[in-house]
């Protein structure tokens, strides 16, 4: 065997490949395809239409108070098995992608115990009923700019659920409203 016959070999198929390409834009030219495209039918759109000012529309989420009282424990014990991949609920738990949930109703906004969002972290105040309410709904919409990627809840009965539930993880759980 040759010691020079993988190199020819080499040689061959790059030769070849270029060769390809080399004849591919050589009939690019010659050919010169018109790319200009144009609709068939070209759809006018009048001017006032572009000058409208779009309003955005102002998020009413529904409380959630009235409903935590007759919230089934059990139905939030079963929408939290979606946070499992990234949240923690034991006593003294580690936290994983986020932070440990466990005595999180009326926890401080924002604690240094988990490295939080900018704007999670620049947050102040306690995570009440309505506060996790608000922020279960749609985290983005609550905090834009925050880290966790999840959609929410949108029926206020699965919120009021996982928030009942959410109270039960504490050695001394927060009042009832």
């Amino acid at each position: 065997m040759d010691a020079l016959k993988f190199n020819k070999i080499a040689a061959a198929v790059l030769s070849g490949i270029l060769l390809i390409m080399v004849f591919g834009k050589i009939g690019n030219i010659l050919v010169n395809p018109n790319t200009d495209v144009s609709n068939a039918y070209p759809i006018q759109v009048p001017e006032s239409a572009s000058t409208e000012i779009k309003e955005e529309k102002e998020v009413v989420i529904e409380p959630i108070a009235a409903l935590i009282a007759a919230a089934n424990i059990e139905s939030g014990l079963k929408i939290a098995k979606k946070c499992v991949a990234c949240h923690g609920f034991d006593a003294g738990g580690p936290n994983k992608v986020g932070p440990n949930l466990y005595n999180i109703v009326n926890k401080d906004q924002g604690k240094a115990d988990y490295a939080y969002s900018k704007v999670l972290a620049s947050l102040t105040g306690k995570w009440t009923y309505e506060e996790l309410n608000k922020f279960l709904y749609k985290p983005k919409l609550y905090s834009k700019g925050t880290k966790m990627n999840y959609a929410g809840l949108s029926k206020t009965q699965d919120r009021a659920d996982l928030v009942a539930w959410l109270r039960t993880l504490s050695d001394n759980p927060v009042p009832l409203p």
